[in-house]
């Protein structure tokens, strides 16, 4: 397996011996760190976001309790499981240590069986969770981020372009007349459809800090971070030109055709802008497109739609 790819541990022990026969546990299946005492084990959890941290409980000035108090108290560190190590018997700090948020325990003196299976558990619970995670994240018709995601993604770009002061737009896309598309050739060609139309705007949409999501229905959303008006142009009209001449499958018959209207709005926002005025600007400039035409990119302008 590739060194990068690899699952990470970090082991949290004030002893030498410990550490070492847990790396030479661990070290051929996983990525593993090492702290010592319980503030590096906090910095090295933050730094490295491990996959498992196997955290001893008797440390000097910060003990495993409170190191797993605070890594519960981060949101970057609070779903990392934990899995306390020690040699303590007693049924009352175990108690105390599942109370916290304890993943499992491992009993010292280590057997690599026993070490083996709790981590792999871990982390098969863990995959699980991520598998959920995205799948709660995911469109399941056009494999686009679904609007759940893109209000995450666009909270984070929003507060970011005020501190930079830097421009951010919005496309809103919408599928030209698609209700007589479903009507013509039916609800899973109109599925195949939007599912085409997803993959025609990843295909444009490149940079790594661009977003593109599925908005709802037959509408998607694409963020444009640190892009003024005539670049979000740009990235309209290729979006329209490379849907317009794409060809769908259709299985009952020759390929069809489908067009998309886009609404573009770009702003420098400031502490007093609001995000949910910025979405709907760019939802009534797809307004202005669809009713001027449809197949076009329109900006949005405030003269526009004034009373």
């Amino acid at each position: 397996m590739n060194e990068d790819k690899k699952q990470s541990i970090l082991v949290v022990d004030d002893e030498n011996s410990n550490i070492m026969a847990l790396s030479h546990i661990l070290s051929s299946e996983y990525t593993v760190y090492a702290a010592k005492n319980g503030q590096d084990a906090i910095a090295a959890a933050e730094k490295y976001l491990p996959d498992v941290i196997l955290l001893d409980i008797i440390m000097p000035e910060v003990d495993g309790y409170a190191v797993i108090a605070a890594l519960k108290e981060s949101d970057k560190m609070k779903d990392i499981p934990v899995i306390f190590i020690t040699a303590l018997s007693n049924s009352e700090d175990e108690e105390k240590g599942l109370a916290l948020g304890a993943a499992d325990y491992i009993s010292k003196p280590f057997s690599p069986a026993i070490v083996n299976l709790r981590i792999k558990n871990q982390i098969k619970i863990l995959d699980q969770f991520r598998i959920i995670e995205r799948l709660g994240m995911t469109d399941q018709l056009t494999d686009l981020p679904n609007r759940r995601s893109f209000n995450v993604c666009m909270k984070m770009e929003w507060s970011q372009s005020i501190r930079e002061h830097m421009p951010i737009s919005l496309l809103m896309i919408d599928v030209d007349r698609f209700k007589n598309y479903n009507d013509t050739y039916g609800h899973q060609q109109g599925d195949v459809a939007l599912h085409a139309v997803a993959q025609a705007i990843a295909e444009v949409v490149k940079r790594s800090s661009d977003f593109a999501a599925r908005w709802g229905g037959e509408e998607f959303a694409v963020l444009l971070p640190n892009t003024d008006e005539n670049g979000a142009f740009c990235v309209s009209e290729r979006i329209r030109k490379h849907i317009e001449n794409m060809e769908i499958p259709c299985a009952d018959g020759p390929e069809t055709k489908v067009t998309v209207s886009v609404g573009i709005n770009t702003q420098v926002p400031s502490q007093n802008s609001s995000y949910d005025d910025f979405i709907s600007s760019a939802d009534k400039a797809l307004y202005k497109a669809k009713k001027t035409g449809r197949n076009k990119v329109c900006a949005y302008s405030k003269d526009d739609f004034c009373d």
